[in-house]
């Protein structure tokens, strides 16, 4: 992406299997480490062709719950969101993460079962990719300034997919650039290359010709988390035909902890009176 040498010796089946596992226990503990970080996330969605045309522009504060995440509105645009109702958003954080301190509510319940389902299917790709696709090694390049193995990912003939989220993978490739060093996730991006349809299709439907990129950089010792994500595609949903073309820039990582910690957090801003990143 930024410069590639050809000096390089292509490593082995083995070296690549070794690699690609210690990959995956690096993703898994940085899918864990996500849960007690808080971000702030620009969202911008535009119109596709070569001339975009900007939609909608936010800035959010992206807070954890323990069972997944809440976004905090701080700008509409160039706007800021008025202190009142930034307050009532963190209060409305504080309520949520009480309740998920009481493990025997049936909303809490519910909010739980619905995360860990969430956080299983993403787990099950993970852990499913090594077999459902054919890993090539197409040299090395220095990506986001670090010096990187570049892979490229083909859907496996010999795969046979198991359940519909593994499915996924039969239809897509994927290239994917790994630190040399840290062997963790540098920069991804995965191509749409046959439909997927959900609920047989009935439920909706994403197209061939979909792109996602994402990038992750390394906000804490040996923790690395996305700092760009990047959508275009055709999709539709029940009988309703829509594009997606956005991408969310992620930036101020802090970890703020588990719920109870997380708790401590909002109750002290609205205490004080105070935003972390300033006036809202």
């Amino acid at each position: 992406m930024e410069g590639q040498s050809g000096t390089a010796r292509p490593p082995t089946d083995a070296e690549m299997a070794a690699r690609a596992k210690v990959l995956l226990e690096h993703q898994h503990a940085n899918d864990e480490a996500l849960e007690q970080y808080e971000r702030v996330e620009h969202h911008v969605d535009r119109t596709g062709g070569a001339t975009p045309r900007v939609l909608d522009d936010k800035t959010y504060r992206v807070v954890p719950t323990g069972s997944g995440t809440m976004k905090l509105l701080l700008k509409d645009g160039d706007r800021p969101v008025d202190a009142a109702e930034y307050r009532k958003q963190l209060e409305a954080w504080k309520e949520l993460l009480e309740l998920m301190l009481r493990p025997e509510d049936s909303r809490t319940k519910s909010a739980n079962a619905k995360w860990q389902k969430r956080k299983d299917d993403r787990k099950e790709l993970l852990d499913t990719a090594h077999e459902a696709f054919l890993t090539t090694w197409a040299g090395q390049e220095t990506c986001n300034g670090r010096w990187c193995d570049v892979y490229n990912l083909q859907p496996n003939p010999n795969f046979h997919p198991r359940s519909l989220v593994q499915d996924i993978l039969t239809r897509v490739t994927a290239k994917i650039w790994v630190d040399h060093e840290a062997n963790q996730l540098v920069h991804g991006e995965a191509h749409v290359m046959r439909d997927i349809s959900f609920g047989g299709g009935i439920l909706g439907k994403l197209y061939r010709g979909g792109v996602f990129f994402m990038q992750q950089e390394e906000v804490a010792p040996g923790i690395w988390l996305p700092t760009r994500y990047q959508y275009d595609f055709t999709a539709r949903k029940f009988l309703f035909t829509f594009e997606q073309h956005q991408y969310v820039e992620a930036r101020q990582y802090r970890r703020v902890g588990p719920p109870k910690q997380a708790l401590a957090t909002a109750q002290t801003e609205l205490a004080s009176g105070k935003a972390p990143y300033g006036d809202p």
